[in-house]
């Protein structure tokens, strides 16, 4: 029984760590690392250097500017184009190291599962605020980005005290990203499509008023006329 529920605990964790990642990396590891050097998580060994000093202030100071960015409409979008890059291995290095001292092969496989699984909280994460961005209004927008940062810290406290819930609380939002990511995109697409359409739209109209087009257009029904006039 201890057995299993070391490996229940390991695998929340490692999953935990991963799925937060995916939302808000520096509010996981700052979140990990606080509890770890406070003394009231003990943190496998491959986690361990999240309570040193130093990785605590880069990650509090890149919260804060996260934080800001977060909740500015179109910046966060920036941001999550940029954090592409950044979210998805470091949750597959983090999950990796949250397995601790175990065989090889095993930090592998939880690599793997964790960067698919940070890649798609990433991608559930970025598509729904690029959807939200499009209402002019700023509050979902920090209502959106605020309920993110609070799920993060309790899906982690949840992880570590209580991995049973979690891993069921986690299959659930799976099936919910399976279902949603499709409907994510096809918004994203439909919005693409609208806003390409209304600047080829103004491009057009801009080329027709401009002063050279007139000119040109002028001259060549003049020359059309001449060209008639000459054939009769």
């Amino acid at each position: 029984m201890e057995q299993l529920n070391n490996i229940t605990s390991t695998l929340a964790l490692t999953m935990g760590v991963a799925w937060a990642s995916g939302i808000n990396l520096y509010a996981a590891i700052l979140t990990l690392g606080l509890l770890g050097a406070t003394g009231n998580i003990t943190l496998p060994p491959g986690l361990e250097i999240l309570t040193d000093p130093t990785v605590l202030m880069a990650a509090g100071v890149m919260y804060f500017l996260e934080f800001v960015a977060d909740k500015t409409p179109g910046v966060d979008t920036a941001w999550d184009g940029l954090h592409t890059f950044i979210r998805i291995p470091a949750g597959a290095m983090l999950a990796a190291a949250a397995v601790g001292d175990m065989n090889p092969a095993i930090e592998i496989a939880a690599g793997l599962m964790g960067g698919g699984l940070a890649a798609a909280t990433h991608a559930t994460k970025a598509g729904s605020r690029a959807l939200i961005n499009t209402s002019p209004e700023p509050f979902s927008n920090w209502t959106a980005s605020i309920t993110e940062d609070i799920a993060v810290i309790v899906g982690l406290w949840t992880a570590l005290n209580h991995p049973t819930l979690y891993l069921v609380l986690l299959g659930l939002f799976i099936l919910i990203m399976i279902w949603l990511l499709p409907r994510l995109w096809r918004g994203i697409k439909l919005v693409a499509g609208k806003i390409r359409s209304f600047f080829g739209g103004v491009a057009s109209q801009e080329a027709a008023e401009s002063p050279v087009v007139s000119q040109v257009s002028d001259a060549a029904v003049t020359e059309a006329g001449k060209n008639t006039s000459s054939s009769g």
